[in-house]
């Protein structure tokens, strides 16, 4: 079963009355625009299914960096020393602060 000529004809006749012949190029335009957005998003997809594989060859680098001794963490040789300075959240709500006086 395929579309004759008649077939053909009463479609673009009932378009033409649907529409009118002063929209039908505005119309094609805007079919022409949707076919070429969708094709090029299509276009897209595809590149990004081909990314896919840069993006693990790039996790499996970062991998291998993490893996060479010389990446590894080192062990912190010196502590961090304690302070006896209280901090603002540390204080007694009692003790009032005095603003140092210029004169």
């Amino acid at each position: 079963m395929s579309i004759g000529f008649a077939e053909i004809a009463i479609i673009v006749l009932v378009i033409v009355l649907l529409f009118g012949a002063k929209k039908l190029p505005e119309l094609a335009r805007s079919v022409g625009r949707s076919g070429r957005i969708f094709k090029s998003e299509m276009r897209e997809m595809k590149n990004e299914d081909g990314k896919g594989a840069d993006q693990n060859q790039a996790a499996q680098q970062e991998q291998d960096f993490w893996d060479r001794e010389e990446n590894q963490p080192r062990p912190i040789e010196q502590q961090p020393q304690q302070s006896n300075q209280q901090v603002p959240w540390q204080q007694q709500p009692n003790q009032q602060q005095n603003p140092p006086q210029n004169q």
